[in-house]
């Protein structure tokens, strides 16, 4: 047992915002990667429901008038959680591979990490 686990890197409160919004993308991408490119089944289902949770939420965060992004930046990130969000529907429908929702999912984590990485 740790002597002090409330001081580990994993507790929230020692964790900035862009460290959990990476770790959210992380897991998502990761179950993306892990599960048929085509919806095939339910496990492809589950991964584009959670990549559309996540969209969403970005999406809200986004229009709230207290998030604090550059104007610029927020309507790039709207821009991509639509566009991710549409084609998470052509998956869904047959239409579409998760490819693109994983590499536009790569792309936000190495910008969360402030670099090409």
């Amino acid at each position: 047992m740790m002597p002090f686990p409330e001081h580990a890197y994993g507790n929230p409160a020692l964790r900035g915002a862009r460290d959990m919004e990476y770790d959210a993308f992380s897991r998502v991408t990761r179950m993306l990667r892990q599960s048929p490119r085509e919806c095939t089944g339910g496990e492809t289902i589950a991964a584009v429901a959670k990549n559309n949770d996540l969209w969403t939420l970005l999406a809200t965060d986004l229009s709230d008038p207290r998030n604090a992004l550059a104007d610029e930046t927020k309507a790039g990130l709207l821009s991509l959680a639509l566009f991710s969000l549409r084609h998470g529907q052509r998956v869904l429908a047959g239409d579409a591979t998760t490819d693109t929702l994983i590499e536009i999912n790569i792309s936000v984590m190495k910008g969360l990490r402030g670099g090409a990485g």
